[in-house]
């Protein structure tokens, strides 16, 4: 079993949270007749995510991690260390959503198939130039270099730009309707 990050109501009310209803991302079922030649990993997970509301986000999360330069984000590991249910608040899914959809914008100039090297390419071009450049070039590196194996070769992943566009767009929509993100695993 993975992590699922479920949409959920916000706030609670009682001991549990009530999932959104599936309606409520039914059109990202459509992106898949909209988008010609939509890649196969994004037509399943806007596909997953239109029926049952949900995204798996066992493989995401490397990614996502390094992204937004934190540990275990879509797991909600922050909440729950406070003695908090797993739960990604709205202001945490706009948080999320804003990042993914800045790398997907920055990827634009390296194509569609989003790569380790091209993650790495991105974030450099945005750490360039910055205040803080080379301390965050250095910490980059260190990040980058954690997520290589044993033999020194780099995290096999396997996404599209078009893919992230809808992970975040699942984000997007938590945030703007005010739904939350149980983790649940």
């Amino acid at each position: 079993m993975g992590l699922d990050n479920v949409a959920v109501q916000w706030p609670r009310t009682g001991r549990f949270y009530d999932p959104v209803a599936p309606a409520e991302f039914v059109d990202f079922g459509d992106l898949i007749d909209r988008v010609p030649d939509i890649p196969g990993p994004a037509a399943a997970l806007a596909d997953h995510i239109a029926k049952t509301g949900t995204v798996r986000a066992t493989g995401y999360t490397e990614l996502v991690d390094l992204l937004l330069g934190l540990k275990d984000v879509l797991y909600a590991t922050e909440a729950a260390a406070e003695d908090e249910d797993p739960v990604i608040d709205p202001d945490g899914c706009a948080w999320i959503a804003g990042g993914l959809e800045r790398f997907v914008d920055g990827h634009l100039d390296f194509g569609e198939e989003v790569t380790f090297d091209s993650v790495s390419s991105v974030l450099r071009a945005a750490l360039e130039g910055s205040r803080l450049a080379e301390q965050q070039l250095s910490w980059l590196d260190n990040r980058l270099n954690a997520l290589r194996d044993e033999s020194g070769e780099p995290p096999q992943w396997s996404f599209t730009r078009t893919e992230l566009q809808i992970l975040a767009g699942f984000y997007r929509r938590c945030a703007d309707r005010g739904f939350a993100v149980y983790a649940d695993y």
